[in-house]
């Protein structure tokens, strides 16, 4: 296993400050011997405690806790499953739905939380079969009408919507609507293979706005290796305005904005997951600040406040250098590097309170670790 030398110094000064195995992050495994590339955490069943739903094989699969029972919800014809999930209450029902996506030949399906999650048949709906290359979900409320919305990148070349960003209003009858319509927001503006979105009021105009990254690379069809911002207009349903961060981004996939300094601007924490390193642009010039610029292929990215302590700090798991990693901010954008976990690499993380002890943990959908995962935060 491939081991950075900043990651061996940082084991010798854990080993060397006489921290005890029990202060350590504890490693939960949910599943282990098949291929996982997303996983999201919630209530799922109704009784308070939060659950996971990952996409196990070619299989959806709900995890009950607390003893993690294993539930299919549904099954995919597929050689290969979804790539990417979200959940939110698409019904109104005030319970959680899930929705996952198929990267291509494009699919966004919806399945909706029965009133007994653990026990009742959960109901496919289609959301839309017409967006190809679907990497990132993320929801929103786009229209600002108090729902959540969903957005989506369409990375492939192919019709109707070649390398576009889209976003869909959930219909006012969800479970009766045929397919969603897509608001096409990025109309071929977002070439070179885009990966994950994320969302927040850049320009402080009281509308929410969106970002994302491309790889690049040799499997590109077009010119990639960016990360770039798009402006709502009042009529989100129009074209989006788009400003790029920057254009030598080699590997480019995630991007979250969030006040990294403290300035109150928003700026944005990325990563290059198909490339090398953590980094994160100041508003309002974008001036690029390495947070680590050695940490290879940290395809998932969370910012967050995982210490509680005020800030924004980010947390990942690198599926080339197979280590899981927070970085914890000062609150002026200085990031100190803390090691989580060890030979273990994922696709897709999430940050949730899994077991209700006041702090954050870490879900990880474990790609070629054939597991899925979840670090229970030591701090509380």
């Amino acid at each position: 296993m491939k081991v950075r030398a900043f990651t061996v110094v940082y084991i010798l000064i854990i080993l060397a400050s006489g921290v005890s195995a029990d202060d350590q992050w504890k490693k939960h495994v949910l599943q282990e011997g098949k291929r996982s590339l997303t996983a999201v955490a919630g209530d799922f069943s109704g009784d308070g405690l939060p659950d996971v739903i990952a996409e196990v094989g070619n299989s959806t699969i709900l995890f009950v806790a607390p003893d993690w029972q294993q539930i299919v919800l549904d099954s995919h014809s597929e050689d290969r499953g979804y790539i990417h999930s979200e959940c939110f209450d698409i019904d109104g029902d005030g319970d959680l739905d899930y929705v996952g996506a198929r990267y291509n030949p494009g699919l966004i399906t919806w399945l909706e939380q029965p009133e007994k999650g653990a026990s009742q048949r959960w109901k496919k709906r289609l959301i839309a079969d017409t967006v190809h290359g679907i990497h990132g979900l993320m929801q929103g409320d786009i229209d600002s009408d108090g729902k959540p919305d969903l957005l989506a990148t369409s990375a492939q070349a192919i019709d109707p919507h070649p390398e576009s960003l889209v976003w869909f209003s959930v219909p006012s009858k969800p479970k009766t609507a045929t397919k969603w319509h897509p608001n096409v927001f990025a109309q071929q503006d977002a070439p070179g293979l885009t990966h994950y979105i994320g969302v927040g009021d850049i320009n402080n105009d009281g509308r929410l706005d969106a970002a994302t990254g491309a790889k690049g690379g040799p499997t590109a069809t077009s010119a990639g290796e960016w990360f770039a911002w798009w402006e709502a207009p009042a009529q989100p349903q129009q074209a989006w305005k788009k400003h790029l961060i920057s254009d030598q981004e080699p590997g480019a996939t995630n991007i979250h904005p969030a006040d990294v300094n403290g300035d109150g601007k928003l700026d944005f924490i990325a990563s290059r997951g198909h490339g090398k390193g953590i980094i994160w642009f100041e508003a309002p010039e974008w001036n690029c600040h390495e947070i680590d610029s050695n940490l290879q292929e940290a395809h998932c990215l969370a910012a967050v406040d995982m210490d509680s302590d005020g800030d924004i700090d980010a947390a990942t798991c690198a599926y080339g250098d197979k280590i899981v990693i927070w970085y914890e901010n000062d609150g002026k954008g200085h990031f100190t590097p803390h090691l989580i976990g060890e030979n273990q690499e994922a696709y897709d993380i999430r940050t949730i309170d899994i077991d209700l002890d006041g702090d954050l943990d870490l879900l990880l959908a474990g790609r070629a670790s054939n597991n899925v995962a979840w670090y229970e935060n030591p701090r509380k």
